[in-house]
């Protein structure tokens, strides 16, 4: 069996760059707290663990004092900063650039449009979201994660729709559609301020990985349990070859995944750590050999 390593495969740049933090600041001062999962992927959570990094919750933080905490890539709202300062606490900022340049222009345009309602496609509950949520002054935004939840919104004002970063291209363009036909049909005078906010990388991936499946027998895609971009990755895969299987670990491998497969290819999302798709390569070779004995 032969096997091929995704390369444009593992962490975006938002998620290495949080990474890299973390790591220089373990290396000086043997530990770091960090505000919430680093990264949707227990594989490497444990990692950093081991390493000495302790993933602490929001209510934990609320309560710690005189501290090194590191913000992740996902982004923060003003409200947690400003905890940061009451509770004197020395931040790492890992912000990814791409969602601080969103908090920036969401933040913006609730003062350029202050009796503008703000609509944001995504996952209600998401860090990056609750983020986004925090920069609208006046707090008329909404959260809708699909077409269906559209009745939400406040068609008789001027809409400003954004996205979390991660999101699928194609469904924000299938809501962003929706929207403007409703407005049409209840408030022909009204706008729909439509801002292109999700991550290029994500775009392409999707194009990218399309492609890449296509050239295997089988694909194994590699993603945490809980990784939003990871099931809709796989999701794009799976639509391009079938027998492209999920799995989060390396225990995950079974014989029959590999059964008839003469090219493999792994792959993964933007939370999956390279060295676990080579780890994952290894283990799959040991499985394909042990069925064969």
């Amino acid at each position: 069996m032969i096997i091929d390593i995704d390369q444009k495969a593992g962490f975006c740049f938002g998620v290495t760059n949080a990474i890299t933090k973390a790591e220089a600041e373990i290396a000086k001062s043997g530990s770091l707290l960090c505000l919430g999962e680093m990264v949707h992927n227990q594989e490497e959570t444990q990692r950093l663990s081991d390493l000495g990094m302790k993933t602490i919750s929001y209510e934990d933080f609320g309560v710690t004092h005189n501290a090194t905490v590191l913000f992740r890539a996902h982004g923060e709202p003003p409200s947690t900063y400003q905890t940061a300062v009451n509770n004197h606490i020395n931040v790492i900022d890992a912000t990814c650039p791409i969602v601080l340049r969103l908090h920036n222009l969401i933040y913006e345009n609730t003062l350029k449009y202050p009796d503008a309602q703000t609509v944001i496609f995504g996952k209600k509950d998401h860090a990056e979201v609750v983020g986004l949520v925090g920069q609208v002054r006046g707090g008329n935004v909404v959260v809708v994660s699909s077409a269906n939840e559209i009745s939400k919104i406040d068609f008789t004002k001027t809409i400003l729709l954004y996205s979390q970063t991660t999101m699928s291209y194609e469904s924000y363009e299938s809501l962003a559609t929706e929207i403007d036909l409703c407005i049409k049909q209840i408030n022909p005078e009204g706008k729909l301020l439509k801002f292109n906010t999700i991550c290029s990388s994500v775009k392409s991936r999707v194009a990218n990985l399309h492609d890449y499946v296509r050239r295997f027998d089988a694909v194994l895609f590699v993603a945490g349990a809980n990784s939003s971009n990871g099931k809709y990755l796989f999701s794009a895969c799976q639509k391009a070859n079938p027998r492209t299987y999920y799995i989060s670990q390396i225990s995950g491998i079974t014989p029959e995944m590999l059964n008839g497969v003469e090219r493999l290819g792994i792959t993964g999302a933007t939370s999956t750590p390279k060295w676990l798709l080579q780890s994952v390569g290894e283990a799959a070779l040991l499985v394909n050999s042990g069925s064969k004995s």
